[in-house]
């Protein structure tokens, strides 16, 4: 190799690596839209830990809980539960029914499995695990 100039710059040049241009690169996998958005709304979902802890409840109990459980519990206000419910209702994750001036929350019975299978894995690992 000279430093002729030239004969550098060509030297130069091909061990530089090759420069590509924007999307014409490698082709990435095909994403489904839907699937995404909603995956990203259920983890939105239970990044936040009162969400979180309120549908591990839900799944881990037999019958509905009333919001006044919910609110003893957490120690939090109704209205500040009432949102978070507002929010997992939104997303079709529970379901509310009124009775008297109490309304009693459950998991929705159209979770799809993909859901389902999250709430189960997160129910098991937030249990103590057995002493041997």
């Amino acid at each position: 190799m000279t430093v002729d100039g030239f004969g550098y710059l060509v030297a130069v040049l091909k061990e530089l690596p090759l420069i590509r241009q924007r999307g014409e690169c490698c082709e990435l996998p095909k994403i489904d839209v839907a699937w995404a958005e909603a995956t990203s709304n259920l983890l939105k979902a239970l990044a936040d830990p009162t969400r979180l802890k309120m549908l591990v409840a839900l799944w881990e109990a037999e019958d509905p809980i009333c919001i006044c459980d919910f609110t003893a519990t957490f120690a939090l206000s109704q209205p500040t539960i009432s949102h978070h419910m507002s929010k997992l209702r939104d997303l079709g994750l529970v379901e509310a029914d009124k009775q008297g001036i109490w309304i009693y929350y459950r998991l929705s019975a159209a979770l799809p499995a993909s859901t389902r299978e999250v709430l189960s894995s997160i129910g098991q690992s937030q249990r103590p695990k057995p002493v041997s």
